[in-house]
């Protein structure tokens, strides 16, 4: 089942957490979008309406951030950086995805062979100027 969604504002951000949190079955949930796309932007909306008070920033350098919620951890990855699967396996994304409430990874192209067997969610955000598109399946 996929879901369509527009952005014009910042506000409709909220919006679209507020339909797609309900949705959330799985504990991967894959952000796809180029650079600017709002990736960032949906985690800091999707972290606020899971009760959490930590700063939600881009994992860009640190390639993995940690966040607090009232249902547990999530971790927020970017993969962007990593140029083959090794180096995912070197920082240990598999213990990071068995013990989280939820992992948000952003750039998950170079690692999604490895998750095409685990139950995840896909959500990809289109910038087509003056709004995006988002799919969520």
């Amino acid at each position: 089942m996929s879901q369509t969604f527009q952005i014009e504002k910042i506000e409709d951000w909220q919006k679209v957490v507020d339909e797609i949190l309900p949705n959330l079955q799985h504990n991967i949930l894959l952000l796809k979008g180029n650079l600017g796309a709002g990736k960032t932007t949906f985690s800091q909306f999707l972290m606020k309406s899971l009760g959490s008070t930590d700063e939600v920033s881009s994992p860009t350098y640190a390639i993995v951030n940690e966040y607090h919620s009232p249902k547990g951890k999530v971790f927020h990855f970017d993969l962007y950086r990593l140029k083959k699967i090794e180096e995912a396996y070197d920082f240990g994304i598999e213990e990071y995805l068995d013990n989280a409430f939820l992992c948000i990874i952003e750039w998950p192209e170079i690692y999604e062979e490895e998750l095409a067997d685990l139950p995840h969610h896909e959500m990809t955000i289109t910038n087509h100027g003056d709004y995006r598109e988002i799919v969520f399946h």
